[in-house]
């Protein structure tokens, strides 16, 4: 377990509304999976659905938030796409992000850790493909901000 993922974004807005991005439904929906229900406490569901239809494909069913603190931190277990799920959703422990919240004068500093993955070919493939999704996914997350 020695590669992480670490990317940041900084956002127009305040660390509460940032914050928020994250752990509303409606607010997940509008950037980052078709359907959220999150449960914004620690232990509570941490699930994204990016084939709402069935839930058991492409999805993060069955991850918990681990930590919390409104307005500076998140950290939730995540679960790999359907091309990784043979092995990455088989871990124990899952991979796991933690978000955190960083007030700066021009807004929020989001940064973004995903950590736990193993060292193997089929991992560092699983790896960047994650890496690539959320460049894609903090950008979406900046536009929908930046838009309001």
């Amino acid at each position: 377990m020695d590669s992480i993922i670490h990317r940041q974004v900084l956002l127009p807005c305040g660390p509460g509304e940032a914050f928020s991005m994250f752990t509303r439904n409606r607010l997940l929906e509008s950037w980052l999976a078709r359907k959220a229900e999150v449960e914004p406490v620690e232990g509570g569901k941490f699930e994204l659905f990016w084939q709402p239809e069935n839930k058991r494909l492409n999805s993060t069913l069955g991850c918990r938030i681990t930590a919390i603190e409104p307005d500076r931190f998140l950290s939730f277990e995540w679960r790999s796409p359907e091309q990784f799920k043979h092995f990455a959703n088989q871990a124990d422990p899952l991979t796991h992000v933690v978000v955190f919240f960083v007030p700066e004068d021009e807004g929020t500093r989001v940064h973004l850790v995903h950590s736990g993955w193993r060292s193997s070919d089929d991992w560092e493939q699983a790896r960047q493909w994650q890496d690539q999704a959320w460049c894609f996914g903090l950008q979406a997350l900046e536009d929908r901000v930046s838009t309001g």
